[in-house]
């Protein structure tokens, strides 16, 4: 253990905030980098500051990592030896409407965020990729083995050339990084513009739900404790060379360089109407469904392979749709006071 802090970017999110709080628990210092931005409502992020300035350990700095002097500054002063980057602008739809949002906070941020890895000290940088890598993508379960060249979203886009800035680091400065493809993470302090949240309150208002692609769409709910054991047990593993790997038939997964993805999903992937069922029966309310057709950028089915994960941490992610669903409509009931 290090008696340098870790750098959580992100850290009023979602998965940051869930993060930061179990690197806490284990007696870790965290800094957290988060600049607050409006994409959903600010308060839900400073809500989750707030739960976490109540522990000991933490620090928040407000920052926006695509400022290159004051990303670079941060990385000086501290010398982080871990840094789970998971500051994004987040959201499949939300990229039809503002690309230069993906290409400021993902493009901008990442490579921020690499060379002050590069040039002070870094063990071992993780990142947020996505299953949205996976794109048009149709061999079930997603493996990390599969190539992933056929994004459907700007989104997608900018998480696999993530994927490929950190690779380029790992090869000329021997930087170690772990890129992390999130599958449809919720759980409670969960981000509103995802379906769970979107659900719970159309039920709770008497609001009609759409159910997109005529209702047929399969994901792989995974539930954000999981995640967060993940991602803990893979900081202290940083990326080593395959020493298998072959430039003749080059292992999508690893590398010769200090470079490795994993999936992270919970390998059971659930109909969405069937999560509007147990939403309904945790709120005890019925819920109104409209049937709508597939949107741009949107896949009918995720499904992730965790076997690598597995392999080298001893963990898959299994928390039942139902334990997990149960969990989020308490959270949810509590925070809104209903």
């Amino acid at each position: 253990m290090s008696e340098h802090p870790v750098l959580v970017t992100g850290a009023a999110g979602f998965i940051g905030s869930h993060v930061s709080r179990r690197l806490l628990d284990e007696g870790r210092q965290v800094i957290g980098v988060d600049n607050l931005t409006p994409y959903y409502d600010p308060k839900l992020k400073e809500d989750r500051l707030k739960e976490l300035e109540k522990r000991n350990g933490f620090r928040f700095v407000r920052l926006d990592l695509a400022d290159r002097a004051e990303t670079a500054a941060l990385f000086k002063a501290e010398k982080f030896p871990h840094v789970v980057h998971l500051a994004a602008q987040a959201g499949v739809r939300y990229s039809l409407q503002d690309p230069h949002a993906y290409v400021d906070a993902n493009l901008q941020g990442f490579i921020n965020v690499l060379e002050g890895s590069r040039h002070h000290g870094c063990r071992h940088l993780l990142y947020a990729s996505s299953s949205s890598v996976y794109g048009a993508n149709t061999k079930l379960p997603f493996s990390v083995l599969d190539t992933v060249d056929h994004p459907v979203s700007l989104y997608a886009a900018s998480k696999k050339a993530n994927e490929l800035m950190a690779h380029s680091y790992s090869h000329l400065f021997r930087v170690p990084t772990t890129g992390l493809r999130f599958f449809t993470v919720y759980g409670p302090w969960g981000r509103p513009d995802m379906a769970m949240w979107i659900f719970a309150k159309a039920i709770m208002e008497g609001k009609p739900i759409r159910l997109f692609n005529h209702g047929k769409m399969r994901r792989d709910f995974t539930y954000v404790d999981d995640v967060v054991e993940s991602v803990v047990r893979l900081i202290e593993r940083p990326a080593v060379p395959d020493p298998a790997w072959s430039g003749n038939h080059p292992n999508p997964a690893t590398s010769n360089a200090p470079w490795r993805v994993y999936n992270i999903g919970n390998n059971q992937p659930h109909d969405v109407p069937y999560v509007v069922d147990l939403l309904e029966k945790a709120l005890g309310r019925p819920a109104q469904r409209e049937l709508a057709p597939m949107q741009p950028g949107d896949v009918p089915a995720t499904y992730a392979d965790v076997d690598d994960l597995m392999r080298d941490v001893g963990f898959r992610p299994s928390t039942s749709i139902e334990d997990g669903v149960a969990r989020f409509v308490a959270w949810y009931r509590a925070y809104h006071g209903v």
